[in-house]
């Protein structure tokens, strides 16, 4: 479907914007560039919709921070950035296009039916919004840690864990990811060290099991970083153990932390469409509240957040858009 300009459709006003231009109408514009929004973009296109993903970064989202997937189906053992490239190149096949850009807000006229989405730059207009912005990873508040950074408090394994040949480095988390990842750093490190606040982890018994086998792993249980200690480089953590109330310090040259997800959705928040804790309330349609409004993947008030969850988000999603406009606007 071509993008119409506002004024040849019934159901838009003419506005003519700030330069005296008519605006494109798309027909659906999906914000973040995730397995989820991807997939979105494919079945959206392939509907013959005009597409437009807005993505302030690289495609593949949290996906690109996984140095091997080996849930996904069909896949068999990947790694993250081959898995993004190639959702990508797909959501990209049939015509949809892609811009950077970092989306500030959203509107909805509910006479028109038409979104508008603002970037630090651009303002577009569509008939149909999916929001596929995804988490960003919760930090942990220790004295440090900001001082730190991007030098030696890392929240990418992938990303960081080669400058670390040889030395001895802590994971914070007891999940799929911090098992994960804790794995994929004995691969640099001569010894990775887990902590983790409860007395049992949460992560997946079988890597779970190939962490404890490995040579060079050791958990601390029940513990908390106090403060993350050092000059100009990582020297130490202060430990707390939760149980004993004791405190020790690690010697340690990094800090990897894998501690839970935040939804980045606070550019929303003038919708009304997210709960307490910022996740985005949807129906099993992924529509939320406001019409012609979706959301999809790790975003989502959902409770499983993985590939395959975040794939069928988009799959449902791009299929409901298409309906929506064929109902909803006249071609």
């Amino acid at each position: 479907m071509a993008p119409e300009v506002e004024g040849s459709n019934p159901f838009v006003h003419p506005i003519n914007n700030f330069w005296g231009c008519i605006s494109i109408i798309y027909d659906v514009i999906i914000v973040g560039a995730g397995p989820a929004g991807l997939t979105a973009a494919l079945y959206a296109s392939r509907s013959g919709l005009n597409t437009l993903i807005i993505e302030k970064g690289l495609a593949g989202g949290q996906v690109l921070n996984t140095h091997l997937i080996e849930n996904y189906i069909g896949a068999g053992a990947i790694k993250g950035s081959e898995l993004a490239e190639s959702m990508e190149k797909d959501a990209l096949s049939f015509g949809a296009k892609r811009e950077f850009g970092v989306v500030k807000d959203i509107t909805a006229d509910n006479e028109s039916g038409i979104k508008t989405i603002k970037t630090l730059n651009e303002i577009y207009k569509s008939k149909v919004v999916i929001i596929s912005t995804g988490t960003s990873n919760r930090k942990l508040g220790a004295k440090g840690e900001q001082k730190f950074a991007g030098n030696g408090v890392s929240y990418c394994a992938l990303c960081d864990g080669a400058f670390y040949e040889g030395e001895e480095i802590v994971v914070v988390g007891g999940g799929d990811s911090a098992v994960e990842e804790g794995l994929y750093l004995t691969q640099f490190a001569d010894k990775v060290t887990l902590i983790h606040r409860r007395d049992t982890l949460k992560a997946q018994q079988v890597l779970q099991d190939r962490f404890m086998n490995h040579p060079k792993t050791e958990v601390i249980y029940n513990s908390n970083i106090l403060s993350i200690n050092g000059g100009d480089e990582i020297e130490a953590i202060t430990i707390f153990n939760n149980k004993t109330s004791d405190t020790c310090e690690l010697k340690t040259s990094g800090v990897f932390v894998y501690i839970g997800l935040i939804p980045n959705t606070k550019e929303f928040i003038n919708l009304e469409i997210t709960n307490e804790e910022g996740f985005i309330i949807t129906d099993d349609l992924m529509q939320t509240k406001l019409p012609g409004v979706y959301a999809v993947g790790d975003v989502r008030n959902t409770k499983l957040r993985q590939i395959s969850t975040a794939v069928a988000d988009g799959a449902i999603a791009g299929n409901q858009a298409f309906k929506y406009i064929q109902e909803n606007f006249k071609r």
